[in-house]
């Protein structure tokens, strides 16, 4: 969220509230780890922000209008709520082929880790991590790109 605008209805401090929130109040709450809270963390995050995106392009909030501001039009490349879903979209599909790769997009993605963080979590080393990137990334443009 570091690079969204400012006036965004859902603050980094929100989302993290809300994500522990949704944490604390899960049946199970015992975590076997860091990597396993994290994980949790970033799935919810996901969820939260796709929630989000989906209020925002609901036809009683507007359907797809864009709210401009005069002073801030310029061009940005702020992911759309369209793009988010996209993106989610193709995530779910690519956690069905490989979870594990799947996780490290979500842990990139949603939460914002580097790869020492990103790897450390999924107990994986960085040069890993960074493959897994490269390839998660060319198989999520593919998918998304592709006509459905």
């Amino acid at each position: 969220m570091a690079n969204e605008k400012p006036g965004q209805t859902l603050q980094p401090t929100a989302l993290v509230h809300e994500a522990w929130l949704r944490l604390v109040g899960m049946k199970e709450s015992k975590w076997n780890g860091r990597a396993h809270f994290f994980g949790a963390a970033a799935e919810a995050m996901r969820r939260i922000l796709i929630e989000s995106a989906k209020r925002k392009r609901a036809q009683r909030h507007g359907g797809g209008q864009v709210k401009l501001n005069i002073d801030d039009v310029e061009i940005s490349t702020l992911a759309t709520a369209d793009e988010l879903l996209a993106v989610s979209e193709a995530l779910e599909k690519f956690a069905a082929r490989d979870p594990q790769k799947a996780e490290l997009v979500k842990l990139r993605y949603f939460v914002g880790l580097n790869f020492d963080e990103a790897a450390e979590m999924l107990g994986i080393s960085v040069p890993t991590a960074n493959r897994w990137w490269a390839y998660s990334r060319a198989w999520l443009y593919e998918e998304i790109k592709s006509p459905r």
